[in-house]
């Protein structure tokens, strides 16, 4: 089959790799017939995440079909069309069973496409499939089920949930890429007084607005001034950080008043400085966080239900084999106004079904 394999910091190929097989029986192999590319995928490109090795495909969130299970695999079956979430979770370890699936210590966790190969291919292996994938509605079109994967569950748990949005707050969002639109979407199902976000890319502000924000500043033009002026010199009740970069983090502990909330969502590769000379007086709540996609099932069907925006986010559209250029267009979002890029389209072939065991 053809995957993306990463070499090396700068370093990523659309090559040819053997096709993956059932390991354990609690895989599945699926089929990939959408795809996406996240802003995680750009930070291990980059170097910032070292632990996946040279030689791995990468990928982490996919709409596909079922070939293969496994012999201990009961929720799915071949020809079952499924989402695949960005965690896997064996369902047995300590954490597993808190629903903290992003700190899963039996073989889980984040996995795909960071210790494992990924999604970013025509099939993918996906361990402990019947906590790690979900049956789709047939309502539900790939481009859009495929944002479920990751970038809703994250901005929804990590940055509104940990952030306690709560009707009547002043929210801002840092960040108006995929994560932080999303983050916007989904602060407004708790009702907040206003939104804010902020961002260095005229385009992505513009979308910010069309999510849902009430105002926006760029990166540049004095939003901590911004802030202050809309909530007579308090500050934000939640600052939702969605970047991953040490002057936005920095700008999120500028911006939240005495007894707020600050989220951070982004991937840090670089050290960012706590200002505590500033905050130990403050009673500020910071929070971290990996996604658990606990959430997922219910998100599916408020998407399902129009309640959460689909194909608006997705703003460019590619095949499968056209990685390398999907990789160029959304790593240049400001030059190109890349929100989500999806590769691939629904297929109506046959899939072909290995024989079962009687």
């Amino acid at each position: 089959m053809k995957a993306l394999v990463f070499h090396g910091p700068g370093q990523t190929s659309w090559q040819d790799v053997p096709d993956p097989s059932v390991k354990d029986a609690a895989d599945a192999i699926i089929r990939v017939d959408a795809v996406t590319i996240c802003g995680t995928d750009l930070h291990i490109i980059k170097g910032d995440v070292p632990e996946v090795a040279p030689g791995r495909i990468l990928g982490h969130e996919a709409v596909g079909t079922v070939v293969e299970t496994g012999g201990d695999v009961r929720t799915i079956r071949p020809g079952d069309r499924v989402l695949v979430s960005c965690i896997s979770a064996c369902g047995r370890c300590r954490f597993c069973r808190e629903a903290r699936y992003g700190q899963c210590r039996g073989g889980g966790g984040w996995v795909l496409g960071h210790l494992i190969d990924g999604t970013q291919a025509e099939y993918v292996r996906v361990p402990f499939a019947d906590l790690s994938v979900h049956p789709l509605p047939n309502a539900l079109a790939s481009h859009e089920a495929v944002l479920l994967a990751d970038i809703f569950p994250t901005s929804y748990e990590v940055g509104v949930l940990n952030g306690k949005v709560r009707p009547g707050d002043t929210v801002v969002v840092v960040g108006a890429g995929p994560i932080g639109l999303a983050a916007i979407a989904a602060a407004q199902l708790y009702s907040p007084y206003r939104i804010i976000a902020v961002d260095l890319a005229a385009s992505r502000l513009t979308a910010a607005r069309d999510f849902g924000a009430d105002a926006t500043a760029g990166a540049k033009e004095e939003p901590e001034k911004l802030v202050e002026d809309l909530t007579d010199g308090l500050g934000a009740d939640v600052v939702i950080e969605a970047v991953g970069v040490p002057e936005a983090f920095e700008l999120c502990t500028r911006m939240v008043r005495p007894g707020g909330r600050v989220a951070n969502i982004g991937v840090h590769g670089k050290p960012a400085i706590l200002h505590l000379e500033d905050l130990w007086i403050k009673d500020v709540t910071l929070t971290t966080g990996l996604v658990d996609t606990y959430s997922t099932p219910m998100l599916l069907r408020m998407m399902a239900a129009g309640r959460l925006p689909g194909s608006t986010m997705v703003t460019h559209r590619f095949e499968l084999d056209q990685m390398e250029e999907a990789y160029d267009v959304f790593s240049r979002a400001g030059d190109t106004g890349a929100l989500k890029v999806v590769l691939g389209d629904p297929r109506h072939d046959a899939v072909a079904v290995p024989p079962q065991e009687q």
